[in-house]
């Protein structure tokens, strides 16, 4: 299992970010990215920090762990330039806070994410049609999510998806001990929202792909 989606107490999770790397460990995953909820207040204290711990001690966690960020809520309009304001402060994989059913995220959140080139847009609710297909033509994965409440949207960001080619991975958007769902009822979150066992056994490898070219990013 690969999860491109977690908070730690650098946002708005409960862990620090090696307890959260240990019990991800523990719990059956192989590669995970730390991605705290962030924008211009505190994307370089986020990274700096979480970057400390990865870039020296994570070898020893036995397993693959990217820092990066969240970007939540940033306005579409700046939505470019803040990605690369994370990339240029160290972060190795850039999610954004998608358009989920159940918060006000600003319209255009998506469109905006997938211009900018992110490498995964989180639960991004109902998504439009032409959003997915330029998703596709820039690389950006779509997340279903495990979270409640971002997840009722899955079914329908999967049929999208599968349309018209896009790249899925799930994601647990983990924010405490109890989101790290094992290997069983995370694949029932995928086959919930329509995915066939082929295609779950496709979003981990679409996954590792983001973690072996993000991990690369020093």
């Amino acid at each position: 299992m690969i999860d491109l989606h977690m908070h730690t107490c650098f946002s708005d999770g409960e862990l620090i970010p090696a307890e959260l790397i240990r019990r991800a460990k523990v719990a059956g995953y192989k590669a995970m990215a730390i991605t705290d909820h962030a924008d211009a207040s505190n994307i370089r204290l986020i990274l700096e920090n979480v970057r400390r711990l990865t870039d020296a001690y994570a070898h020893f966690f036995d397993m693959e762990v990217l820092a990066g960020v969240e970007l939540t809520h940033v306005p579409p309009a700046l939505m470019a330039d803040f990605v690369q304001m994370a990339r240029d402060a160290g972060a190795q994989i850039v999610v954004v806070h998608g358009e989920t059913i159940v918060e006000p995220v600003a319209i255009g959140t998506n469109l905006a994410a997938i211009e900018a080139r992110v490498d995964v847009l989180a639960h991004p609710g109902l998504i439009h049609e032409v959003d997915v297909q330029l998703a596709v033509e820039r690389g950006v994965a779509l997340e279903i999510t495990t979270r409640r409440g971002h997840s009722f949207a899955n079914g329908h960001v999967a049929a999208l998806a599968r349309r018209f080619g896009a790249k899925l991975v799930v994601n647990n958007d983990a924010h405490a001990p109890g989101d790290l769902l094992g290997s069983e009822l995370r694949q029932k979150v995928a086959y919930g929202a329509g995915l066939t066992a082929e295609e779950y056994r496709q979003t981990e490898a679409n996954a590792w792909e983001i973690v072996q070219r993000c991990r690369k990013i020093r």
